[in-house]
């Protein structure tokens, strides 16, 4: 049976052959490569552009949101990945879901992370969904859920959740032949936290959430207040004037809808805040730190635009 296999039966059939993997480890005894550090700590409020004061000096604590930058293993990876999460894969890749994509995550706070602390983790596999059918593909989604300690004491959780499928069909070509169609570019996830975000692009407006009790400007869009901690906020929106933070061109690894080499960067908008977006306008060679750029919308197919920042002259 495929993923896309009709059958009530036999889809309930593999459903319970799934969620027999639920409540079993998927890693027991991970261990953080690296304690927690101001290096790492700057290097991220740096890149967030993130002044919070309670994030340097003697006295600092980690960012909240870096709880799962303490537990990845970096380029050569981590031991300890259980058994039962390894052919938890390969049962779904047997049965035809053989691609994977990361679609969100969720994290509670139990401590604050500060620099010295030894982090250890154990993950269990927490959900397997019934078959579901995305613009992707059918397949199912496997939620992990990560619980992070600091030197033995229990200092948040972190689920993750992949969708594991099987890439759906291209329709069958009617009429005269035609070259293949261009691959679609992937979808934002769209939730509850940056929903006005791209209700904003749609009206061709960048906005930028705002604190009312701070008036700290945050970007990308969150549910509370980096700086004070609030939940109350409202909006401004971006005048459209921008300079490169940094960049970086890709090269490699190619993906399906782009065309490398292309420059990607981390815009500093007028307003103080960075975002990450493509330049469009001058070749990826000419991109340069401090270059001035400017807002504008990308139409990239029939139901997607995306704001990007335009060089050069024009700008």
């Amino acid at each position: 049976m495929t993923a896309g296999d009709g059958g009530g039966s036999e889809a309930a059939s593999f459903l319970a052959r799934l969620r027999v993997f639920e409540g079993l480890p998927a890693v027991t005894g991970g261990r953080g490569k690296d304690p927690v550090n101001a290096a790492m700590i700057r290097h991220w409020c740096e890149a967030m552009g993130d002044t919070n004061p309670a994030y340097t000096g003697p006295d600092a604590v980690a960012p909240p949101t870096m709880l799962q930058a303490w537990t990845m293993g970096g380029l050569s990876g981590h031991g300890g990945r259980s058994d039962a999460y390894d052919e938890l894969l390969a049962l779904l890749d047997a049965a035809g879901c053989t691609s994977v994509v990361a679609t969100d995550c969720e994290q509670e706070y139990l401590r604050p992370l500060r620099p010295g602390d030894t982090v250890t983790f154990d993950a269990v596999i927490e959900s397997v969904s019934p078959r579901k059918t995305t613009r992707l593909g059918t397949g199912h989604f496997v939620t992990t859920r990560m619980d992070v300690l600091a030197d033995g004491e229990p200092a948040g959780t972190h689920r993750f959740r992949i969708l594991k499928y099987a890439p759906a069909a291209a329709p069958a070509p009617t009429g005269p032949a035609r070259a293949p169609a261009r691959p679609r570019r992937p979808r934002p996830v769209v939730n509850r936290d940056n929903q006005g975000f791209w209700e904003g692009v749609r009206e061709h407006r960048l906005l930028i959430q705002r604190c009312t009790s701070c008036t700290a400007l945050r970007f990308p869009w969150l549910p509370g207040c980096n700086a004070c901690a609030s939940l109350e906020w409202d909006t401004v929106q971006a005048c459209g004037e921008a300079t490169v933070f940094s960049y970086v061109v890709m090269h490699h690894p190619p993906f399906p809808a782009f065309d490398p080499p292309y420059a990607v960067a981390l815009v500093e908008l007028a307003e103080g805040v960075r975002m990450t977006t493509n330049i469009t306008g001058v070749p990826h060679d000419r991109v340069r730190i401090g270059m001035p750029v400017r807002l504008e919308f990308l139409r990239v197919d029939e139901d997607l635009e995306l704001p990007v920042f335009r060089g050069g002259s024009e700008a």
